[in-house]
């Protein structure tokens, strides 16, 4: 019956020789399967809810709340009249709720029971909301998504709020009887509070869990790496699992003392050195008892890898290069991104992480030993490093290996404003929008005013306004609110130059008032969260 249905009675005859015997047949065996179906069992009602102690929200920030959902759900997560590249005047709604929930979970408000539904859907469409809007939803979420497959989510990522520490026998018991998603969260939860204790319930099933669980279980480790997961991970280098071995072994690198980390510098140690003919560079590093500024005059040579061993592999360096990709330079980036960065300065004279940036590189090998380093720098959180491989604000992107945006956000917030500040100011904002991603939120006055001052440059040059739609979102989210009435004045329809495209001014316009709209609203949700903590606060004692 089945067959016959699915192709079709031209290329199956049915049973019983016509369509319409086929449908009486499948509506016996209907009636016939609801027959013989058993009465389903009386279960107990679920338990209430868990309360939620916070304080509710003030009514006015509750309606903003409101809002907020509600343009989220009819735009569907995108901008209005996203298709057709304008999006008026009005503020983006549904970008402002991120920071809407960062306010409240500061101000220590919880959820209305009304919106939960809502905030969950959202946080299910968008990943980058799920940790603001767990916390702010309270235990309540963890209910929901427990009577509701769509919100599983949450039981992943909210499970860290309902472990005490004073129970470890429920750790346990979820840890050997949850749900994949609570497992992970459990064992994040547990990281945090004890690394040790955390590593002693992974080894606890290791075996037994599949390869994918072990490759997802094995990432936590790297909340509170330290030496004490060493022999855990060096027992992992050996998984049956391709991806398992490979994170543990970049887990490896990443620590300074582990004996892999000693192994790849050893291996890369063989492949840089100093080229002596070409000066000495130990010597001009201990000469006169201090440093000098100036780059050494001697420059590095590279001989990469010939092969690549069994050894390697296991310590991790992949075999196969990328399309495209040289064998011994894949090797080569591999085994130095691994290395610990302190063994440069030793290997090279004693020099600084600038002065050896510096140093020619023979062969044309520079930008391969640059990537690498570039990776360890990151990798390893190095700010010494990534400070001289990023180089000048002055200097375009095009010059360096490495993406600059990973480098910069390796930087202390305060420095990566300040050389985001100086780049914009040198170059404009065509390739600003990667490292503006990686500023801190609200941005410094000195970048703010450096955004703001090139888009009014690029206005006043007749740029394509459609060309900085993305730096003018971001600048909507991270100006300062109370930079909305300086950046009133550009809101005003500049006269139409000529050569300009048509209608260019009218769209810088029409983003300008976008974003003072923008600002304003921040500035009054701002205001309307923290209404109900102000009249909280004692007032000036008589007397």
């Amino acid at each position: 019956m089945v067959a016959a249905a699915l192709l079709g009675s031209e290329r199956r005859r049915p049973p019983g020789g016509s369509v319409t015997a086929l449908l009486d047949a499948a509506a016996t065996e209907t009636v016939r399967r609801r027959a013989g179906a058993r009465p389903a069992v009386s279960r107990q009602r679920p338990e209430p809810a868990p309360a939620d102690e916070r304080e509710p929200l003030p009514s006015a920030a509750e309606r903003r709340l409101a809002t907020l959902l509600a343009d989220r759900a009819l735009s569907g997560s995108s901008p209005a009249g996203a298709a057709s590249g304008r999006r008026g005047s009005g503020p983006d709604l549904g970008e402002l709720l991120p920071q809407w929930l960062a306010e409240a979970n500061a101000q220590g408000y919880r959820a209305p029971a009304a919106l939960l539904p809502a905030l969950l859907d959202a946080a299910r469409a968008r990943t980058d909301l799920r940790a603001e809007t767990l916390a702010f939803a309270g235990p309540r979420a963890l209910w929901l998504a427990r009577h509701n497959a769509d919100w599983k989510f949450a039981l992943r990522d909210g499970v860290r709020h309902q472990i005490p520490d004073e129970h470890p026998q429920e750790t346990e018991r979820l840890w050997q009887e949850g749900l994949f998603a609570e497992r992970v969260a459990l064992l994040t939860t547990v990281r945090q509070r004890d690394p040790q204790a955390a590593l002693a319930l992974l080894s606890s099933t290791w075996q037994t869990e599949r390869a994918e669980d072990r490759l997802m279980f094995l990432d936590s480790l790297r909340l509170g790496l330290g030496p004490a997961d060493e022999p855990f991970l060096e027992r992992a280098l050996t998984d049956r699992s391709r991806t398992v071995r490979a994170t543990a072994a970049e887990l490896l690198a990443t620590l300074p003392g582990s004996a892999l980390a000693a192994r790849m510098a050893k291996r890369a140690r063989s492949c840089v050195a100093l080229d002596r003919m070409g000066g000495a560079g130990s010597a001009l590093a201990q000469s006169s008892g201090h440093r000098r500024e100036s780059p050494p005059a001697a420059g590095i040579v590279v001989e990469a890898p010939h092969a690549c061993d069994t050894d390697m592999q296991r310590d991790g360096v992949v075999a196969k290069p990328p399309t495209g990709r040289g064998e011994r330079a894949w090797w080569l980036v591999q085994l130095v991104e691994a290395t610990p960065l302190e063994v440069w300065s030793e290997q090279l004279g004693g020099l600084t992480p600038a002065q050896i940036v510096a140093l020619p590189v023979a062969d044309g090998w520079r930008d391969d030993l640059h990537a690498a380093w570039c990776g360890a720098a990151v990798r390893q959180r190095n700010p010494a490093w990534a400070r001289a491989l990023i180089g000048e604000p002055t200097e375009p992107f095009s010059e360096g290996p490495g993406d600059p945006a990973k480098l910069l956000a390796v930087l202390p917030e305060e420095e990566r404003g300040e050389w985001a500040a100086r780049f914009i100011a040198a170059h404009g904002l065509s390739e600003a929008f990667r490292i503006l991603g990686v500023c801190g939120v609200p941005w410094s006055l000195p970048l703010g005013r450096a955004v703001v001052d090139a888009l009014e440059i690029a206005r006043d040059a007749g740029s394509y306004p459609w060309s900085f739609s993305g730096v003018m979102g971001l600048a909507e989210r991270c100006l300062d609110p109370a930079d909305a009435e300086r950046l009133a004045p550009l809101t005003a329809v500049p006269d139409e130059k000529e050569g300009e495209s048509p209608g260019a001014g009218a769209y810088w316009a029409e983003s300008f008032q976008r974003l003072v709209a923008t600002l304003r609203l921040r500035s009054a949700m701002l205001a309307e969260l923290r209404e109900g903590r102000r009249e909280e606060m004692p007032g000036p004692r008589e007397g």
